[in-house]
């Protein structure tokens, strides 16, 4: 297999990494309302789980709340167990028609909480992108074995390290912006 390649391929590793980590940070609510916090929340539709998102319409009327509006009413108590299921400390309020869930505050020690449980998810994607280095530094030293030039595999393996050390850095920036978000009061 071609050098060039697997470089691309740990490339494209390390991106999804970074998308991963994206992702679970935006299900960290900062105190305001986003439909975001709803993604991880499955209902049983029929027997089948469904996101929430496909069996409702979701949006933030305003900064401290989420309504939820059923395409179907039958849906409305279903809705209801899924948010209380998935343990998020959200207490959703039906009225027949919608279901709201109003975001309480974040007392300053919930904030630290959220700001560590950011650091560890930040910790979890650059053991990814370390681990993706190894694999793709592994390779490059078995090419070299195998005949590569040495000179050649030296400056990929600089390329690598150069790929790692710079999504470290997006990821050391989505943390501290993450954190301001959460502090914000």
């Amino acid at each position: 297999m071609n050098i060039e390649n697997i470089v691309v391929e740990g490339t494209e590793k390390m991106n999804k990494s970074i998308d991963h980590l994206k992702s679970e940070l935006s299900k960290i609510r900062a105190g305001r309302a986003n439909v975001g916090m709803l993604d991880g929340i499955m209902v049983d539709y029929y027997n089948t789980p469904t996101k929430l998102s496909q069996v409702a319409n979701l949006s933030t009327p305003d900064s401290k709340t989420i309504s939820m509006q059923p395409w179907e009413k039958g849906m409305l108590a279903v809705i209801e167990q899924a948010i209380f299921a998935a343990n998020l400390g959200l207490t959703p309020m039906n009225d027949g028609e919608f279901i709201r869930i109003s975001i309480p505050p974040l007392t300053e020690e919930r904030r630290k909480e959220l700001v560590k449980q950011c650091k560890g998810l930040a910790e979890e994607a650059k053991v990814g992108l370390r681990n993706e280095r190894s694999k793709l530094m592994q390779v490059i030293k078995q090419e070299v074995k195998d005949g590569y030039p040495e000179d050649m595999g030296k400056k990929r393996e600089t390329e690598v390290q150069n790929l790692t050390n710079s999504f470290g850095v997006v990821v050391d920036k989505l943390i501290v912006a993450k954190e301001a978000d959460i502090m914000k009061v």
